[in-house]
């Protein structure tokens, strides 16, 4: 299968690109730059230029291909609305491509939603009308497609989708770390932060692809909870620094815009994610990753 990848020279999307080759899919990449074409040419993909500020680009590529994988974004994390923008525009174009098709058309999403009660599953589809429910609306634009003939899915990845060579949330939570001499969790730190790795998450893209129904969501879940003070703590033994807590009320003062962020509790299942593909974690969670060593080695 032709499977057009944005993102295919980025954190996840390249490990996406590399396990569908593997698996014996060609890959379109999406590329903006020079250096992203190399990257998803060394991959063993064919480049297709374009970008998210250009979304007729996103749309010649999914009408080139058998099955479409979305998992570029604007991470502008201060200013989520803009990048919500983005993010629908593209959306739109790709699906307008792809109506009447019955090709798959894979979304990526998050996990900041909440379920009184309960842990939130595949089948929560969560509030689009929040005022900050960004990724929610990008969700219900791409499953609406399922109605136009589209096979529209989506994956939810956590917070930290981690590996050698991260730099998401745990490095940004690392330098905050090393800039203000002690690693820091809000409040008591009993919230909790899913993770997964990024190998692992590769994967589960792909059997989405591959056994995947219209109109279902999969939660990639390595680790369905750590508390954040465990992340903290590994975070100061890799630094050797203090750890403590920041009040909920300075979490911004500390924190800046991760405040909000360090303070989510995320209570999420993958069971059915499990029981529809056959996926489960093979590669290390997010506290044996940060115990070798390798998110300490360099500030960068």
């Amino acid at each position: 299968m032709r499977v057009f990848v944005t993102g295919a020279s980025g954190w996840v999307g390249s490990a996406v690109t590399a396990d569908l080759i593997a698996a014996g899919h060609e890959v379109l990449g999406l590329a903006r730059s020079d250096a992203s074409a190399a990257k998803v040419a060394a991959l063993g993909a064919r480049v297709h230029r374009g970008s998210l500020d250009a979304p007729d680009s996103l749309a010649s590529g999914a009408e080139q291909a058998d099955a479409v994988i979305h998992t570029a974004y604007v991470h502008d994390f201060p200013n989520f609305a803009s990048s919500a923008e983005t993010e629908e525009a593209n959306l739109a174009a790709m699906g307008d491509a792809l109506k009447g098709s019955g090709k798959p058309f894979i979304v990526t999403s998050g996990m900041a939603l909440h379920v009184p009660g309960r842990a939130v599953t595949e089948e929560d589809a969560g509030d689009p009308s929040g005022s900050h429910a960004f990724r929610v609306r990008g969700e219900h634009q791409a499953l609406a497609l399922v109605a136009d003939g589209v096979r529209a899915m989506v994956v939810r990845l956590p917070p930290s989708t981690h590996g050698e060579g991260d730099y998401g949330f745990v490095p940004i939570v690392i330098k905050l770390a090393r800039d203000e001499g002690v690693s820091a969790y809000v409040g008591n730190g009993d919230n909790r932060w899913p993770a997964v790795h990024r190998l692992d998450a590769a994967r589960l893209y792909r059997l989405a692809l591959e056994k995947g129904e219209p109109g279902q969501r999969f939660h990639a879940i390595g680790d369905a909870g750590i508390p954040t003070r465990e992340i903290a703590a590994a975070i100061g033994r890799g630094l050797d620094l203090p750890v403590a807590s920041v009040p909920a009320d300075r979490a911004g003062e500390h924190f800046g815009w991760m405040g909000g962020f360090l303070g989510f509790d995320i209570d999420v299942s993958a069971d059915l994610t499990r029981q529809r593909l056959g996926w489960k974690a093979e590669q290390p969670g997010l506290i044996a990753d940060l115990e070798e060593g390798h998110y300490f080695r360099s500030e960068g």
